[in-house]
């Protein structure tokens, strides 16, 4: 069956932890799925962009392209500069925006994966409250989304959960830890919403230096390649009608 090349649309950083992190996620994707085509590109700092990534597979022949925004919400990137950008794709470009990657499941597994990984246990569960550290957005919708995850992740047999943000948000991560502390959870544990190292996760790592367990960004997590993929296959349908019709 033909298959719509995936490009993976990523913010950028100036620092190389990001774009590394990128590429290693992309790669988990590929070896998910060995048949399927994935490009990078990156918005901004970062090569090679958006634009110039569209412009070689324009020249290749391609037709059909699934751009899957490297975000786990919607938040400005996902509703002006990704658009912006493939509004300026060469015109014989079929392109569908796929939906973000959060909220999911997958995700909520691939948190307790990296909260593991630092040392906690499932027994650690019920005593221990976390705090879900994202970037932060000045977007309404975005920090809405983020709440609802932690009320949801609470359910899960944790102590607590409360949300944090790094940026134009509050609690800061630091509050959040004292909140959870305040509550008498035995230990508290901070796990980063974010996908790649960089500025914002590094102020979220400096927050948690009075909690107990810090974990590690999400990154090339398999469930986070799964999301990838999962996004990919339900952006892909309409393409495929329209090719066929």
């Amino acid at each position: 069956m033909h298959r719509p090349v995936l490009l993976v649309v990523a913010h950028g950083s100036r620092d190389p932890r990001h774009a590394a992190t990128v590429h290693d996620l992309v790669r988990r994707v590929r070896s998910l799925r060995p048949g399927l085509r994935v490009e990078t590109g990156f918005l901004d700092f970062n090569v090679p962009s958006v634009q110039g990534v569209l412009e070689s597979l324009d020249a290749e022949g391609v037709r059909e392209v699934v751009a899957l925004p490297l975000l786990l919400t919607r938040a400005f990137h996902a509703k002006s500069d990704i658009p912006a950008v493939l509004a300026a794709a060469p015109p014989r470009l079929r392109i569908r925006q796929a939906d973000v990657l959060g909220p999911s499941p997958l995700l909520l597994a691939a948190l307790e994966r990296r909260l593991y990984e630092a040392g906690l246990t499932p027994a650690d569960k019920s005593s221990t409250g976390v705090v879900l550290a994202s970037a932060g957005s000045s977007d309404p919708e975005a920090i809405a989304v983020i709440a609802e995850i932690a009320r949801e992740w609470r359910h899960t047999g944790w102590c607590a959960v409360r949300p944090a943000f790094a940026s134009a948000s509050l609690p800061r991560t630091e509050q959040a830890v004292r909140e959870l502390r305040a509550l008498g959870c035995a230990r508290v544990a901070v796990a980063p919403y974010v996908l790649a190292p960089g500025r914002l996760p590094d102020r979220i790592a400096r927050g948690a230096d009075r909690a107990d367990v810090l974990a590690d960004v999400l990154g090339p997590a398999p469930e986070v390649a799964r999301v990838l993929l999962e996004r990919y296959d339900a952006a892909r349908a309409p393409l495929l009608t329209a090719v066929g019709a």
